[in-house]
C-alpha cells in the first residue's frame, strides 16, 4: 500500500501526470462508449499476407511521423525557448529530394538508402539555417522558422520541377506500411529505433543536460564552458534529421510526393505534443517520454473523433477545446491552485488525527 501511495505521489509531481491523465480519459471514454474499439485482430492485406488492423494498431501507426518530430521538437523548445513551424515545409522538403533521387534511375536498396542520405543532409542544412538564425542572429524562433515556413513547400515544388512523381518500388511500400512476413507496420519499427537513437544520446552524451542548462540560463552555461550557440544549433540540426525521417515515412506511405499536402499543419500538433507532454514552451527542463506520450494522446483524440463521425470540417474545433483544457490542466497556475488544496486537506486530516 505504501508503494502505491510514493507511485502515485511520483506522478503527480512528475511531468508525465498531465499526458498519462490524458490518455487514460481517452482510454475510459472510449472503452465506455464501444468496448471493442481497441480491439486488434489479424486480416489479409492487399498482397495477401496477414496483418494487425484495428483502432490500437492505426493510432501507433498512424501518429509515427507526429511523434518523430515532436522527439526534435522538444529538444529544439528546451534549448532556445521557442518553436520551430516550419517541421512540416521541412519534411516536405526531405520528402521531395528522397523522391527526386529515386526518380533518377532503377530504384534498389542503395538507390533508397542513398535517396534517404541525400533528403536528410538537405533537411539538416534548412534545420542549421532556422538555428543560425535563433542562435547566432538571435531571432525569436518562431518569427525565425516563419521564412521557410512561408517558402518550404516551394522549394518542395521546384526540386522535382512542379511535378508529383510517384516512386513505385516494393521496398518503399514496405517502408510505409508493411513488410511482408511482418504484421507490424513498418512506421511503428521506425518510431522505436528514432526513440532508441535519442536514448542512447542521452545516455551515453551530455546532450540532454546541456540542453536543458541552456535552456534554463544561458549566462549560467557560458560561465560553466558551455556553448549556447553550438547547443541551440544542434537541436535544429537533430529536428531537421527527424524532418527527414518524417518526410520519408510521408512519401512511403502513397509512394509519391504531394507537396502542398504532405504533412500539412504537423507543426502545431507537433508543438501541442510538447506542451500537453509537461514540457515548458518557454525552455529548460523537458522530459522526451511525456512529449511522446502527448503525440499519442493528439492521434487517439482525432482516431476518437473520426469513430464518432465527426465531419472532418468540425474534427479541428473538437480538439481544440479538449486541447486547450489539457493544456490549462497542466498549466503552473491550476497545479499551484492543487498544490496548495492538496495541502490544505493533508493539514487539516493531520489536525483531525492529532485532536482524535
Amino acid at each position: 500500500m505504501k508503494k502505491i501511495k510514493q507511485s502515485l505521489m511520483k506522478l503527480r509531481s512528475s511531468q508525465l501526470l498531465v499526458p498519462c491523465i490524458a490518455v487514460a480519459l481517452l482510454v475510459i471514454f472510449n472503452l465506455i462508449r464501444d468496448p471493442s474499439f481497441f480491439s486488434v485482430s489479424l486480416a489479409a492485406n492487399n498482397n495477401g499476407d496477414p496483418v494487425l488492423t484495428g483502432n490500437l494498431i492505426a493510432i501507433l501507426n498512424g501518429a509515427s511521423e507526429l511523434v518523430i518530430l515532436a522527439m526534435g521538437m522538444t529538444l529544439v523548445t528546451a534549448a532556445s525557448g521557442g518553436q520551430d513551424i516550419a517541421v512540416g515545409a521541412t519534411a516536405a522538403i526531405a520528402g521531395s529530394v528522397f523522391v527526386k533521387v529515386l526518380s533518377g534511375g532503377p530504384i534498389t536498396g542503395g538507390t533508397i538508402l542513398l535517396g534517404f542520405v541525400c533528403c536528410c543532409l538537405v533537411a539538416m542544412l534548412f534545420g542549421a539555417f532556422n538555428g543560425t538564425l535563433v542562435a547566432v542572429f538571435r531571432i525569436q524562433p518562431m518569427i525565425a522558422t516563419l521564412i521557410l515556413f512561408t517558402c518550404g513547400r516551394s522549394i518542395a515544388y521546384w526540386i522535382n520541377g512542379g511535378a508529383t512523381p510517384t516512386v513505385e518500388s516494393p521496398i518503399v511500400t514496405a517502408i510505409g506500411s508493411f513488410i511482408p512476413g511482418v504484421p507490424v507496420p513498418t512506421p511503428i519499427f521506425i518510431v522505436l529505433a528514432v526513440g532508441l537513437i535519442f536514448a542512447l544520446l542521452f545516455r551515453f552524451t551530455n546532450l540532454g543536460l546541456y540542453t536543458q542548462t541552456v535552456g534554463i540560463n544561458q549566462r549560467a552555461a557560458r560561465l560553466n564552458g558551455l556553448n549556447p550557440t553550438a547547443i541551440k544549433l544542434l537541436a535544429f540540426v537533430i529536428l531537421g534529421a527527424c524532418c527527414a525521417v518524417a518526410g520519408v515515412i510521408s512519401v512511403s506511405r502513397l509512394s509519391l510526393i504531394n507537396h502542398e499536402t504532405l504533412l500539412l499543419e504537423i507543426e502545431m500538433d507537433a508543438i501541442l505534443a510538447v506542451a500537453i507532454g509537461g514540457n515548458s514552451l518557454g525552455g529548460g527542463k523537458f522530459k522526451l517520454s511525456g512529449s511522446i506520450i502527448g503525440a499519442y494522446a493528439i492521434r487517439m483524440l482525432t482516431t476518437t473523433l473520426y469513430a464518432m463521425k465527426v465531419p472532418s470540417t468540425s474534427v479541428k474545433a473538437y480538439k481544440a477545446v479538449v486541447i486547450i483544457l489539457l493544456v490549462v490542466m497542466g498549466s503552473p497556475v491550476v497545479k499551484q491552485f492543487f498544490g496548495k488544496l492538496s495541502a490544505k486537506i493533508k493539514a487539516k486530516t493531520a489536525g483531525k488525527e492529532a485532536r482524535a
